[in-house]
């Protein structure tokens, strides 16, 4: 009966005027998930990065109503060796549980800029079943920059009963990934930046890129003021890098969480449903007996 509740998302972008006038509806439930991947510069083309959330920048000020996820422990797999990838169903749920999140909330994301780790959740929350999610488009930098209200009073919501039902292909493990590389039955997109897909960038023990793949960065889903371009705009960045429209996808990106941009985009430009490789070259890059493509060992990057 829960499910039957007609969702009040007008789509999967939802603007700063909208969620003002929906703040006090309680079928809303808005989810704060600001955070970091920070980057050092070793020298020689290597980079290091860590992930971190932003709870400091809730506390002190958000959007009025939102609870907050640290997207680096509240909705990964702690115990998995390879970094920030999804919580198991059970882990998930009590997640969204515990902030008032459930089968028949509707959920709308805000990051700084309405950019990869809202999309993160988006894709978590439908790779466990909850279809009811939409971004803020330019997240919580434009939603202030309006001028809209904000609070430094945490919410706390009254948990209620999140029930997964996860959607295999919405997620690929590393042996699909190499399957796709040898029957080529999907296109491989690799949002990292194009530094890195050449392996001109390296982070961790290996650069390049998993062998056919096709360049495809996150960053270019975006305006220059953060907000998402439209799917005419997002239609061409995808035609210009060659990816065509009814074939099987799978992203990927260091990380698993700037791939689900992509992911967010192929949709948002009327695409079918793509797959997130969660290892992403966190895994494949570290897996030295899989092969890569753009790296030359040895050599100056």
């Amino acid at each position: 009966m829960e499910q039957a509740i007609e969702s009040i998302l007008p789509g999967s972008l939802v603007t700063g005027a909208w969620l003002q006038e929906h703040l006090d509806d309680p079928r809303l439930r808005i989810v704060d998930i600001r955070g970091y991947v920070k980057t050092t510069d070793l020298g020689n083309g290597r980079q290091d990065a860590i992930y971190v959330g932003a709870p400091d920048e809730y506390a002190s000020s958000h959007i009025p109503g939102s609870v907050f996820v640290d997207w680096t422990k509240d909705i990964v797999d702690l115990g998995n060796p390879v970094p920030a990838q999804i919580a198991p169903p059970a882990v998930f749920a009590a997640a969204m549980s515990e902030r008032g999140i459930g089968n028949a909330t509707d959920v709308v994301v805000v990051d700084h800029a309405g950019g990869h780790f809202a999309t993160r959740l988006w894709w978590a929350l439908r790779y466990h079943g909850h279809d009811r999610v939409a971004l803020l488009d330019g997240g919580y930098e434009r939603w202030n920059a309006e001028g809209r209200p904000l609070t430094n009073v945490p919410t706390t919501p009254a948990a209620v009963t999140f029930t997964p039902s996860v959607q295999e292909g919405l997620r690929a493990e590393w042996d699909d990934v190499l399957a796709r590389t040898q029957d080529h039955r999907a296109q491989i997109l690799d949002a990292r930046d194009p530094a890195q897909y050449s392996g001109g960038m390296v982070r961790g023990s290996r650069g390049g890129h998993i062998p056919t793949a096709i360049s495809v960065p996150a960053k270019e889903m975006f305006q220059a003021n953060g907000c998402w371009k439209s799917p005419e705009e997002i239609r061409a960045v995808l035609a210009d890098a060659g990816v065509k429209e009814g074939t099987q996808v799978i992203a990927y990106c260091n990380g698993g969480v700037t791939a689900t941009a992509v992911l967010f985009a192929l949709e948002r430009a009327g695409f079918k449903p793509g797959a997130n490789y969660d290892g992403s070259w966190n895994e494949w890059g570290e897996r030295h007996d899989l092969t890569v493509e753009g790296w030359r060992p040895g050599e100056p990057v």
